[in-house]
Order: structure tokens, then C-alpha cells, then sequence
């Protein structure tokens, strides 16, 4: 990425230089806004104190949003204690770089990131004040080769320090925050900071999950409450933020993160992972096919006798984004017959503002199903006589052209415009 040449060739005002700001901040600022437009939600799990089982419900929740297909990274910043490497099996990985950036652990197909996999020795105490913790967090987003995601999940250390303030910013914006607490009242009081916390940075609290609720017992999954219960829901209701559920005290949780397994994975069939399942739901429904509030627009198909349709990709769906894409699949298909009748794969030349339009239009494209794309980027298209349809799902090239042959295909906003 030539950050230079996107401030003068770009619209976006990310790529825009600001007032003062060097070559090297410019630069640094570019490739952490290009890492960042590739991954459609990133949420943060906070809690006002320690212990109270913050870790795994992240790790739960990134492995259940991958589980319902959805494409993935769990990013640990804790930096004095990180976590996610123990809890996931992963102690002894050690993380490989490339030309793209350093290269996440991928396990199942959770892309994972931590500075536990950063340390030679993993009794060594990270001993960093603020600044030198807002470098490596910005390393971690900016520096990691994540790809294209529907989901960043981000473990952050308990409290409204450094670590989740470094997040909020260099993150925003964020899809929004899950607070993790326990019953108990002193637990409960914290959650209140956390809320009020993300309120001033702007950051949406997508729910409150309290964990350790009751004893779940492990022969009969009957729940004794053997601590008070109730105090998640009622600090929800008096700050006027969602209530995702209740998470018992379960011995197969502490049991599954001792051997590094995702619980609700490898006890999938429990009702204490049907629970976590239930509390997901909510963010899960941030992905959908439009951007919520957004109505979905329905795409009439062209007259055309024959028609190239291209679609950027990422393994093997739509990415959305269109101008950093792995390869295209090129569609031909007969509009009389709704029929297809040819699929190439083709990858495209490195990355230049402005190319891809006439690339794509040399190879016979006319039409382009994407979803995001720049504005310029699609005042070139139409001067080379290639239709753009921007705001598309995630979803293989032959759902999508099916779609959109038999006239059913549904655009949102655009994913990314940029």
C-alpha cells in the first residue's frame, strides 16, 4: 500500500495527511485504517474487575461466532497477563512473519493474536507503562496480517486503563462492548464504570453477560444459586443497556480451559453452552446483510444476452474489500437462460490506486458484485462501461449470481467505502 499516492489519489479522508503529521505517522496511520476497513465488527470484552471469568467468555464467544460460519479473530491485549495462549492450547506456538505482516495462529479457523506468543519466557513479567502498551496494541492491529473478518473479538485486561482506552481509540470506531460481571455486589458496582466508560468514548454497550451465576451441577445441570444472583440484570436495567444472559458456575468450563478447549465446542450439547449460545445472538445480528437500520435494496438484473460477472474474493466468499481482495472469480452467464455457464478464478496484480476497473474490464467484465467499493473506484468502472453493484452479502460467487439472475439479490450499505 502506497499511502502516498492514496492521499492524492483517494477520496477517503483517512488517507488525507493531517496538520503536522510526519511522513512516518501518516504511513503508520494508512496501514492501521487499511487493516481495520477490512474487518466488518470489532468488539471488546471489558470487565470492572479481575476474576471474573472475562477470558472465557471471549474465548467462547469467538469460537461460537466462527462456529455459526462467520470468520474470525480473537485478539488478546492483556499485557501483563495474557491468557488466550493457556486457554486455547497454544503456550508453545510460536508466531511467523511475512511480507503482509506477522501472521495470527490460526486454530479451527480463529485467527489468534497475543503478546504471550511474543514472549521467550512465560514466567517473564512485561513490566510497560502506558505508552509502550499503546504501541504494542497498535502493532498488534496494525502489524497483524488479519485478512478480511466479520468479527475481531478483543480480550481486554479488567478496569479503564490503558489497555481498553488504547483499544477505543485506535480501534473506533467499535461495534460495541460486552461487560462481563459476576453476582456479587462489589462485581456488580464495577460495571457501572465500565458502561459509563464506553458511554464517554462513544463506544456501544452491546450487553451485560454475568458469569458464575449459580453452581450448574454436573450430573443433573440443575443450578443452585450459591452466590446472589441477579445483580448483572439489575445493573442492565438501572444503566439502560441489554441483559445477555447468565452463565453458571459449570466444572466442565474450568476443566475445558485447563486443557486448552473451547467449551461450548467441545460441550457443545450442555445447557451451559446453549446459554452462551443465546447470549451471542445479539452480536451476531450485527452481521447482516445490511447495515442495521439500512433497508436492503433489490437488484434487477440487465437485459444482456452474455455477461462477465466479477466477484472479489476471500477463501471462498465475497470479501468486503473490493481493492485488496485475493482473486477474483469471473462468472460468465447466459441472461436468457439464467444459467451459468463458466467460472475463472484470476488473481489480481498488486495493489495500485485505479487499476483494477481497467483490469478487470480488459478480461471482460460487465459487472462487478462487491462488497464495498470506493467512489472513484466505481467512477472508473462506469467510464469503462462495467456496472457496480455494491453492499452485497458474504456469500459464494454461485449464490451470488444465482441471486442475481433469478432477481433476488439483496445489497446494504457499502461495506466499504473507501
Amino acid at each position: 500500500m502506497d499511502c502516498k499516492k492514496m492521499d492524492k489519489d483517494s477520496g477517503c479522508s483517512a488517507h488525507k495527511r493531517l496538520h503536522g503529521e510526519s511522513d512516518e505517522e501518516f504511513e503508520e496511520r494508512c496501514k492501521l485504517q487499511d487493516r481495520l476497513n477490512c474487518i466488518r465488527h470489532k468488539v471488546i470484552v471489558l470487565s470492572g474487575k479481575g476474576g471474573v471469568g472475562k477470558s472465557t467468555v471471549a474465548v467462547n464467544l469467538a469460537v461460537a461466532l466462527g462456529l455459526s460460519g462467520k470468520r474470525v479473530g480473537l485478539l488478546d491485549v492483556d499485557i501483563h497477563g495474557p491468557s488466550i495462549p493457556t486457554m486455547l492450547g497454544l503456550e508453545d506456538v510460536s508466531i511467523q512473519g511475512s511480507k503482509d505482516g506477522l501472521i495470527p495462529i490460526d486454530i479451527d479457523g480463529l485467527k489468534v493474536m497475543s503478546l504471550g506468543f511474543l514472549l521467550p519466557n512465560p514466567d517473564e513479567a512485561v513490566i510497560w507503562r502506558g505508552p509502550m502498551k499503546m504501541g504494542a496494541i497498535k502493532q498488534f492491529l496494525k502489524d497483524v496480517a488479519w485478512g478480511d473478518l466479520d468479527y475481531l473479538v478483543i480480550d481486554s485486561p479488567p478496569g479503564t486503563g490503558d489497555e481498553p482506552l488504547s483499544v477505543c481509540q485506535l480501534a473506533a470506531p467499535l461495534a460495541g462492548a460486552v461487560v462481563v460481571t459476576t453476582p456479587q455486589k462489589v462485581a456488580a458496582v464495577d460495571v457501572r464504570k465500565s458502561i459509563t466508560f464506553c458511554r464517554q468514548l462513544q463506544v456501544p454497550v452491546l450487553g451485560v453477560v454475568e458469569n458464575m451465576s449459580g453452581f450448574a451441577c454436573p450430573k443433573c445441570g440443575e443450578v443452585t444459586q450459591i452466590l446472589r444472583s441477579g445483580g448483572g440484570s439489575k445493573i442492565a436495567a438501572d444503566m439502560q443497556v441489554p441483559f445477555l444472559g447468565s452463565i453458571p458456575m459449570d466444572p466442565k468450563v474450568a476443566e475445558s480451559s485447563d486443557k486448552g478447549q473451547a467449551f461450548i465446542k467441545q460441550y457443545a450439547a450442555s445447557p451451559t453452552a446453549e446459554i452462551m449460545r443465546k447470549i451471542i445472538q445479539p452480536i451476531i445480528a450485527l452481521d447482516g446483510t445490511a447495515t442495521p437500520g439500512a433497508a436492503a435494496k433489490k437488484i434487477t438484473p440487465k437485459e444482456d444476452k452474455h455477461m462477465k460477472i466479477a466477484i472479489p474474493l476471500a477463501g471462498d466468499k465475497l470479501t468486503a474489500h473490493f481493492g485488496h481482495c485475493e482473486r477474483f472469480a469471473l462468472v460468465e452467464v447466459d441472461m436468457i437462460k439464467k444459467s451459468i455457464l463458466k467460472r475463472e478464478d484470476i488473481v489480481p496484480p498488486p495493489h495500485q490506486p485505479g487499476l483494477l476497473p481497467p483490469w478487470l474490464a480488459e478480461r471482460g467484465a460487465t459487472l462487478v458484485i462487491a462488497g464495498g467499493m470506493g467512489q472513484r473506484a466505481r467512477d472508473i468502472f462506469t467510464q469503462h462501461g462495467v456496472d457496480v453493484v455494491v453492499g452485497a452479502p458474504v456469500e459464494t460467487p454461485e449464490k451470488l449470481v444465482a441471486d442475481y439472475l433469478a432477481g433476488t439479490l439483496q445489497a446494504g450499505d457499502n461495506a466499504c467505502d473507501h
